[in-house]
Parts: C-alpha cells; sequence; structure tokens
C-alpha cells in the first residue's frame, strides 16, 4: 500500500484511523474555515476536507492522503467550535432537548484519484441545566469541538442515543474512509 498522510492534527482523527490498523503519518495542512456566503453545511465540510487533502497532496505528491471535517447543523445553521464559554453555553442551550445532526466531510486523494462524501448522523442531546452546563464546562472538554461536546469523553452521559455513524460523530467515519480509501488509486 502507498503512504498515508492523515492531514489532520486532531487527536480523535489519529485514534479511529489507528482502529483500522494502517501505518499513517500526520500532517496538517493550513487552511482557511471560514464558511462562504450561501454555504451548506454539506457543502461546507466536503470543500475544508478536500482542501486539506489537496494542500497535503501537493507537498506530498505520492501519498494517499485522508481529510476529513465535521461540523455541527442545528436549524439550517453550521456550529462551530465554541469561541467562550458564553457562546458554548448559546449552542448548548440551542441543542439541548433537541435533536440535531454532524457532517463529516471526508476526502482521500491521490495524484491519480480524488474522491470523497459527506456522512450525517443525527444526535439526540438531553434538555441541560445551567448547572450540568456549567459543570461541563470546568472540565475543559468543550474547547476546541465542534458543538462544543465530545461524544467519546464526558459528554455521552448527555446523549440519550444516536441515529447513524458513532465514529462520524467523533470526526472520522470510519466506514466510508475505509471504502473511500479502497477506491483511491495511488
Amino acid at each position: 500500500m502507498a503512504h498515508i498522510i492523515l492531514a489532520s492534527s486532531s487527536p480523535r482523527r489519529q485514534e479511529l484511523l489507528s482502529q483500522l490498523g494502517l501505518d499513517f503519518e500526520v500532517f496538517s495542512p493550513d487552511i482557511d474555515e471560514t464558511v462562504r456566503d450561501a454555504e451548506t453545511v454539506v457543502q461546507y465540510v466536503e470543500r475544508l476536507a478536500r482542501e486539506k487533502a489537496n494542500a497535503v497532496l501537493a507537498q506530498f505528491p505520492d501519498a494517499i492522503v485522508i481529510a476529513a471535517d465535521t461540523s455541527l447543523s442545528f436549524a439550517g445553521k453550521i456550529l462551530g467550535k465554541p469561541e467562550s464559554k458564553q457562546h458554548a453555553f448559546e449552542m448548548w442551550s440551542q441543542l439541548s432537548g433537541q435533536w440535531h445532526d454532524v457532517f463529516s466531510g471526508v476526502c482521500v486523494a491521490s495524484r491519480v484519484q480524488t474522491c470523497s462524501t459527506v456522512v450525517r448522523t443525527q444526535v439526540e442531546l438531553q434538555t441541560l441545566n445551567h448547572a450540568e452546563m456549567e459543570k461541563y464546562w470546568a472540565t475543559g472538554e468543550p474547547i476546541g469541538k465542534a458543538g462544543g461536546y465530545a461524544i467519546q469523553g464526558i459528554a455521552a452521559q448527555y446523549i440519550p442515543q444516536i441515529r447513524g455513524s458513532y465514529s462520524n460523530v467523533v470526526g472520522l467515519p470510519l466506514h466510508e474512509t475505509v471504502q473511500l480509501l479502497e477506491s483511491v488509486r495511488a
């Protein structure tokens, strides 16, 4: 198999990819993650995954690059990472007692071929009171996480159910990643 590079500094994506038993290196590209005007969450995560993959492929043209981007969507709006405690509380207040969607764009690219897909998982967040939000924020876990929570961490206690891929919510849908890897030629 060709040299594989994961285009992400996310420890969660690295752990997930390691579960597949693949030998890979990590190289995190620096790209602009600003949402474009009228861009849907599906368009956004797929575009970012492709941009990350292409940026790394430009530096390592003989590699197969795996890139991903994950965002939440609620009421038609993209919810990214919280910029502050207040921002996290605002997001949690919106999501509290509701279902929301988690979308991951995944791109696998080589110099011969680029393939991508978007995976959707529905997540239910229990109704959260202010004390629960304070307690969760104090753990430090919400920082740097889409939607301000980590399903694989402490936040699992607030999520009664999901519909779809668990690994997608963590940040890399493994089933679809393997399918893309199998379809891309080096």
